[in-house]
């Protein structure tokens, strides 16, 4: 069950950028065959090996920053959707659901969850007020409050990122060694730095772009 949701996650994720960036068909195309790449290696244990150098699962962060910067680049900020990158946000609260129940079940550390260090679930909680503002109101958004906004929210995603990174069982582990973030070396979680992160990030970065 907590599997399906986390996928769940993923699919809205993808979807919500793919209408945000204005039905853009190499962002839907690109992420289709990046998840199902990244799914097959899960499945048959790559990022498991923690003992080759460098990390396996390092060598999908370093994929993110080539394709987070390609994008950012090549979307053209005239076809943005405001609401939906907006939206993508939102479903941060969901992700700290999982990343909490995962802690329960022995699979990340406590300091990854909202009883840690990890108060990312502020972003998704602020990021539905936003829609709500949005939706009901008439004046729209403060820009400079709507900018700091995604600094905020970039900082949150940069902080989960670090200790989830240090609480990982790689030879760069700093944090957690009772209870390591094994998760995202499996199947279907591998997909939270694989593409949730980088498609919020992602988010943030075009809402700035396009001001």
């Amino acid at each position: 069950m907590l599997e399906l949701l986390f996928l769940i996650i993923v699919f809205a994720s993808i979807y919500l950028f793919y209408l945000g960036t204005g039905k853009n068909k190499l962002v839907l195309n690109f992420f289709s065959v990046w998840m199902i790449l990244i799914s097959m290696a899960a499945n048959l244990d790559v990022f498991k090996d923690t003992s080759a150098f460098p990390p396996r699962i390092m060598l999908v962060l370093v994929s993110n920053i080539i394709y987070v910067v390609y994008f950012y680049r090549k979307l053209d900020v005239k076809l943005i959707e405001s609401s939906y990158l907006i939206g993508i946000h939102v479903l941060r609260i969901l992700v700290e659901i999982v990343l909490f129940l995962l802690f329960l079940k022995g699979m990340v550390p406590q300091i990854m969850t909202f009883e840690g260090l990890n108060y990312d679930i502020l972003s998704g909680v602020s990021a539905l007020g936003i829609l709500l503002i949005l939706r009901f109101s008439n004046g729209g958004l403060n820009q400079k409050l709507f900018r700091m906004w995604n600094y905020f929210g970039i900082i949150m995603l940069a902080i989960i990122v670090v200790i989830a990174t240090l609480s990982a069982p790689t030879p760069f582990q700093q944090l957690a060694f009772m209870q390591p973030n094994i998760a995202i070396l499996s199947f279907p979680y591998t997909l939270l730095p694989a593409i949730v992160v980088p498609i919020v990030l992602l988010s943030h970065l075009l809402l700035l772009k396009k001001g």
